[in-house]
């Protein structure tokens, strides 16, 4: 154990252990060392060796974050698992891989991990950390079959099921039959057929619902079990969604503590987004009229029985009295929005600039606010007398529908409080923050075809949400992607991220001879996308003579438009089969493409962003990626938009510090689907001829792979 080290804890013990298990694993597989990965492996234990520890284990000083970028092909799972698992262990702290996308997820869990700890001397146990809705809910289930469900059992008519089917029935008693004889452990991912959704839903759960430690079931809770066995984990393998919703819990609340953790962030550039997107707000109008309204009856149900508890009666009254509040601060909400958007069309987005929202509107926000955070407490305040009477086991209902009500109130208290923070956010003024939010309203199909109006608000930067929710709080921090760097620098990185001066910043060389693989051509008939009608027709007339007919072609487009104008132009005069996004699931569109060039076929995928990063093609498979344009981002983003406003108005340029890094960014990804593995070969094509023709195109040109470059002169004009 580390317990007790105010030195550091990398011993030539720890070396030793960690250079072995990648000779073992190298010596086991027939491979050569890649001398990025060993780099990758050094970087990652000189970092955590040099942090210090108290007598009681927690960390000292701030040099706990590295940043490392590790071309494709480096083996960066092999690297920071040898070195990471020994160091993790040593520091007596949980390692917990986060990846952005399930694919890596179930690579890593199923395929990396185990193959590691069968080919080297490395002892550690492994568990998948999941949200609680991929758990089975007893008590749930126990009240379906008992006959307790129906709307007596819920307190809101959304909850309320309808009694289960013959189908559904015996799908649940299965279920109950196979706890009780310990053949399943409540885990959705482990039942032996896939469940449909409306099947599952009845019988799951989630943190506002659970009446948690008070549950008549809580020993035998497959969530609360799971969560005690990844406690005693070495390793935890998660998702940076499931890391988010932990620290917006506090922390400790699904994972161990971020104190106690050492995180390995892999696919690290999507980190800054996922975090944007838990500690926004939005909050529907008609939605939360509607969610009053259900509120009020909920109420009702909850306070029928004559027999309750006059502590508890006068708690409830008090959340009734400021109901009344509420929804008269929300009824004075609702024309103030519809009259600023009276002119936004279906689908349509109003953004504020800067931020500020119009001062009529804030007028109403701020009372509607207090109501809501007055309604948090009032719950909050019902909900102890409610846990009281609960331990006290005198309860004027059955103990389990008291539960099911607990949960409910909580839920109510969940959905006041993020609520609250959306209209918090609306009753400031914006012009002091910095950097500001976005706050947006947006025409959206509400119920029942009905438009409803969606407001929102957003932090544009991740940096200070996580300084202060993660990297303050955790053990260490390793982010590592094929892709930090744009236009060969992490500032971008570093700024969306907050990793602050005290981190580390590496990179690790790609182990692929791009130049002896892979040739990149800005072709002759080439134009300046800036023009997207002439650069649309000059692709069309190109595309016959840059395709070849009997090889892999991945086509990327920055627009819909495009791709879907130049297929039509294309898919009945040209012999070359087109497989484009949309026609089918993205899994059946590369299976078909294997399958054609597996038969001796050309094949060629048109495909968008979502085809840009994560697409694995390898050899034949993929010989020609060919790029349509820089792949700027569109500028409906309102997040995007406020963050370029606001860096103008602070004397910046947005199209250099945020457009192109980020271009530069998205390009080096795409450029990144040809060599797969070292012995791929093939060709770039980017027609675009702003890569040559603006400055900023050449730099973008510079910080690409080093492949060998084909610049085509300018086709003469007849």
């Amino acid at each position: 154990s580390g317990r007790g080290h105010t030195e550091s804890v990398l011993s030539d013990d720890i070396k030793q252990r960690i250079q072995q298990a990648y000779s073992e694993f190298l010596n086991t597989h027939e491979l050569k060392p890649r001398y990025g990965q060993k780099l990758m492996i050094a970087h990652i234990a000189r970092l955590l060796g040099g942090i210090m520890q108290d007598s009681d284990g927690s960390r000292l000083g701030e040099n706990h974050l590295l940043a490392v970028e590790a071309g494709t092909g480096t083996g960066k799972t092999l690297a920071y698992a040898v070195s990471a698992i020994p160091m993790a262990q040593a520091l007596d702290k949980t390692l917990v891989i986060a990846t952005a996308t399930v694919a890596l997820q179930e690579q890593i869990l199923d395929r990396d991990l185990p193959d590691i700890k069968r080919s080297t001397s490395l002892e550690f146990n492994l568990q998948l950390a999941k949200g609680r809705r991929r758990y089975l809910c007893l008590s749930r289930l126990d009240n379906i079959l008992s006959g307790a469900s129906g709307q007596t059992q819920a307190l809101y008519p959304d909850e309320a099921m309808a009694l289960p089917g013959e189908r559904a029935l015996g799908l649940y008693q299965n279920m109950m039959d196979a706890l009780a004889t310990q053949q399943w452990d409540g885990d959705r991912d482990q039942w032996s057929d896939a469940i449909d959704e409306d099947l599952w839903q009845p019988v799951t759960n989630d943190h506002s619902h659970c009446s948690g430690r008070r549950c008549s079931f809580i020993r035998q809770c497959s969530f609360y079990r799971a969560r005690e066995d990844l406690l005693e984990s070495d390793v935890i393998v998660a998702n940076h969604d499931l890391v988010l919703a932990d620290l917006a819990l506090g922390g400790g609340a699904i994972l161990p503590p971020p104190e106690d953790c050492i995180y390995v962030f892999d696919e690290a550039h999507h980190l800054a987004d996922k975090c944007l997107n838990h500690f926004a707000a939005q909050v529907r109008l008609l939605g939360s009229e509607r969610w009053l309204s259900d509120t009020r009856k909920a109420l009702g149900t909850l306070a029928s029985p004559s027999e309750m508890p006059g502590g508890l009666r006068s708690e409830l009254n008090g959340l009734v009295s400021l109901l009344d509040r509420l929804e008269s601060a929300q009824a004075a909400v609702a024309p103030v929005v519809e009259q600023i958007t009276e002119a936004l069309e279906p689908g349509a987005t109003l953004r504020f600039e800067g931020g500020v929202v119009p001062e009529e509107l804030r007028k109403v926000a701020q009372p509607l606010a207090d109501a809501l955070t007055g309604f948090c407490m009032q719950a909050e305040s019902l909900l102890s007398r409610m846990e009281a009477e609960l331990d006290r086991g005198q309860l004027p209902v059955e103990r389990e529908l008291f539960e099911d009500w607990l949960g409910s109130v909580s839920a109510m208290q969940l959905r006041a409080e993020s609520t609250a923070r959306l209209w918090r956010s609306y009753a400031v003024r914006g012009e002091q923050e910095t950097p500001p939010r976005a706050r947006w309203i947006r025409s959206v199909p509400g119920q029942s075809g009905q438009a409803d109006l969606e407001l929102c608000s957003s932090p544009i930067l991740a940096a200070s949400t996580l300084q202060q929710q993660l990297w303050e709080r955790c053990f260490a921090a390793i982010l590592t992607s094929a892709t930090l760097t744009a236009l060969g620098q992490f500032d971008r990185f570093d700024m969306r991220n907050g990793l602050g001066e005290n981190a580390r910043f590496e990179c690790v060389p790609s182990p692929f001879a791009y130049a002896d693989n892979a040739e990149l051509i800005v072709p002759a008939q080439a134009v300046e996308a800036g023009d997207a009608g002439k650069h649309t027709e000059a692709l069309i007339q190109a595309m016959p003579e840059l395709v070849k007919d009997d090889e892999g072609t991945l086509v990327l487009f920055s627009s819909r438009r495009q791709m879907e104008t130049v297929y039509e132009a294309l898919k009945d005069d040209w012999h070359v089969p087109i497989l484009m996004q949309g026609m089918f699931s993205k899994q059946e569109t590369l299976n078909r493409h294997r399958d054609r060039i597996d038969s001796g076929e050309g094949s060629v995928l048109f495909g968008l962003a979502s085809f840009a990063e994560g697409v694995d093609l390898p050899g034949r498979y993929c010989e020609h990626v060919l790029i349509a344009k820089i792949p700027f981002a569109v500028p409906d983003d309102p997040v995007e938009a406020s963050l370029a406003e606001w860096i103008e108005r602070n004397k910046g340029n947005a199209f250099m510090e945020v457009s192109v890094p980020d271009a530069a960014l998205r390009l080096v990804q795409a450029s990144g689907r040809l060599l797969r593995k070292e012995t791929d070969t093939g060709r770039i094509t980017i027609f675009d001829r702003r890569l040559v023709s603006k400055r900023y195109g050449k730099r973008m040109l510079q910080s690409l792979p080093p492949f060998r470059q084909r610049i085509e002169a300018l086709a003469p004009t007849i």
